[in-house]
C-alpha cells in the first residue's frame, strides 16, 4: 500500500474493508473479513459510511452482492442520513440499486434535506434511476424539506424525458416549493420552453402566484422571453393579475424596455376580448392554426405594413395615434404601454407605429379588411383628408388580397 493511500485512509478514517470496497476487489475483501481480527463489515468512517455505502457509491455491483451476503447492514445512514440507495440513485448506478431495492431497503427514507433517492436521481438527471424508483413504487410526489418534487428538480435542469415520465406516472404538475413556485414558474425562470410546452400541454395551471405574487407570464415578461411568453398567452391566462408592486405582466415587460414581450401582450389581451365576443366566430379554426403574437413578417402583409409605416411617420400629428387607438378600444394601460418606450418630441411616430401594428394584428384575426378599417378609423378621427389619401396608396398594390374597393 502506497503512503499517499494509507494516509488517505487515515485522514478519512477509513480502514482496508472502505478501500477494497470502493475499488471493487471481492478477494481482498474475502481475505480481510476472513482472515483478519476485529474486522467489521459495518465499520464506519468519519462520514459514517460504510463499505456497503462505498459500494453504492461507486456502482461496485459485485461488492455489493457480496455485502449483501455477508450480512451487512443495508440501511445505515451516514452523517447526512443518506443510505446506500440515497448513493446508488444520485450517482446513476442502475443495476447497483436494482440489486439494493431486492434487498428491501425503505424506499421513501429521506435524508437530512428531506431527499429521498428519487430526489437524488431526479436532480442528477439518471432517467435509468428515476425509472426503475418508479417502477419499484416510489412515491412520485413526495417532497423535500423545502417542498421540492422531483418534477422541480426536471424543470430546473430542463430533463424533459424525465419530467414526461414524471408526469406520467402521476406527480403532481401544480405543486409549489418553499418559495411557492411551481415546475412552470422554475421551467420559465431557467428558459426552457421544451419544459414549459409540456407543462402547458398536460394542462398546468399558468394563473398560480409564487412568493413574489407573480405567475409565470410575469417571469416572461421580466427575461424577456418571448417564445416562452407566445406559448403561455396562446394557451390562455389572466392579463389582469398583479405582482407584489401592483404591476401587470404587461407593466413589467413595459418597464424591462421589452417592446416586442409588450406588444405581444398588448395583442393577447385584445385577442381574448375578441375571441370572447365571438365565440361562433366561422374563423376559430384558422385562428386555432395560425394564432401567434409575435411581430409580422410575411410577405403579404408587406404592402399594408409600408402604409402604416408611412401613415405613421409622415402624416399622423402628434396625439392622433391616441385618438386612433382609443377609436379602436386600445385600453389606457395599452397606451401607457407603448409610450413607455422612447421620449422626445418625435417619439409619437414610432409609437403610432406600434399601435398601427398591433391593430393590424386584430384585424386580421377577425378576417376584416385592414384597408377598410384603417379608413374608417381614420374618418372617425375627422381626418377624412388623410383616409382618403391613405385609401388610394393602399389600393396602388394591384396583388394586394385586400383592397379596400368597397369604397
Amino acid at each position: 500500500m502506497s503512503v499517499t493511500l494509507l494516509c488517505s485512509l487515515l485522514q478519512n478514517g477509513r480502514n482496508l474493508l472502505h478501500c477494497a470496497a470502493q475499488r471493487g476487489h471481492v478477494p481482498v475483501m474475502e481475505f480481510i473479513l476472513d482472515d483478519l481480527e476485529d474486522m467489521q463489515v459495518d465499520k464506519t468512517d468519519k462520514m459514517d459510511r460504510t463499505a456497503f455505502h462505498l459500494a453504492a457509491e461507486h456502482g461496485r455491483l459485485e461488492v455489493v452482492e457480496f455485502l449483501i451476503g455477508s450480512g451487512c447492514s443495508h440501511s445505515v445512514k451516514d452523517k447526512e442520513k443518506n443510505t446506500a440507495l440515497h448513493l446508488a440513485a444520485k450517482n446513476g448506478h442502475p443495476t447497483v440499486l436494482q440489486r439494493i431495492i431486492e434487498a428491501g431497503l425503505d424506499l421513501e427514507e429521506k435524508n437530512m434535506e428531506g431527499l429521498t433517492a428519487l430526489h437524488m436521481a431526479a436532480e442528477e438527471g439518471h432517467y435509468d434511476c428515476v425509472k426503475l424508483l418508479l417502477e419499484a413504487g416510489c412515491d412520485v410526489n413526495t417532497q423535500t424539506q423545502k417542498a421540492m418534487t422531483c418534477l422541480h428538480y426536471a424543470a430546473l435542469h430542463g430533463y424533459e424525458d424525465m419530467a414526461r415520465i414524471l408526469i406520467d406516472a402521476g406527480v403532481y404538475i401544480d405543486a409549489v416549493n418553499h418559495q411557492k413556485a411551481s415546475a412552470v414558474h422554475i421551467a420559465v425562470l431557467q428558459n426552457f420552453p421544451a419544459i414549459v410546452k409540456l407543462l402547458i400541454d398536460t394542462e398546468c395551471n399558468l394563473d398560480i402566484l409564487d412568493n413574489r405574487q407573480q405567475p409565470p407570464l410575469h417571469i416572461a415578461a421580466e427575461h424577456g422571453r418571448q417564445d416562452i411568453a407566445e406559448m403561455i398567452l396562446i394557451a390562455g391566462v389572466n392579463l389582469k393579475l398583479t405582482d407584489k408592486q401592483g404591476k401587470t405582466s404587461l407593466d413589467v415587460a413595459a418597464r424591462g424596455n421589452h417592446i416586442n414581450l409588450a406588444d405581444m401582450i398588448i395583442k393577447a389581451d385584445r385577442f381574448y376580448k375578441w375571441e370572447k365576443d365571438n365565440l361562433n366566430s366561422d374563423s376559430d379554426s384558422w385562428v386555432a392554426k395560425h394564432l401567434t403574437f409575435k411581430q409580422d413578417h410575411r410577405l403579404e402583409t408587406q404592402h399594408i405594413r409600408s402604409v402604416m409605416w408611412r401613415l405613421a411617420t409622415k402624416y399622423l400629428k402628434p396625439n392622433e395615434w391616441k385618438k386612433l387607438a382609443h377609436y379602436w378600444k386600445f385600453t389606457d394601460a395599452h397606451i401607457r404601454a407603448i409610450e413607455q418606450q422612447w421620449a422626445g418630441t418625435k417619439s409619437y411616430r414610432e409609437h403610432g407605429h406600434r399601435m398601427l401594428l398591433i391593430w393590424l394584428h386584430g384585424a386580421i384575426i377577425a378576417g376584416e379588411n385592414p384597408i377598410k378599417g384603417l379608413y374608417e378609423g381614420l374618418v372617425g378621427i375627422c381626418r377624412r383628408d388623410l383616409a382618403e389619401s391613405i385609401r388610394k396608396k393602399a389600393n396602388a398594390d394591384s396583388t394586394s388580397p385586400r383592397k379596400c374597393t368597397a369604397m
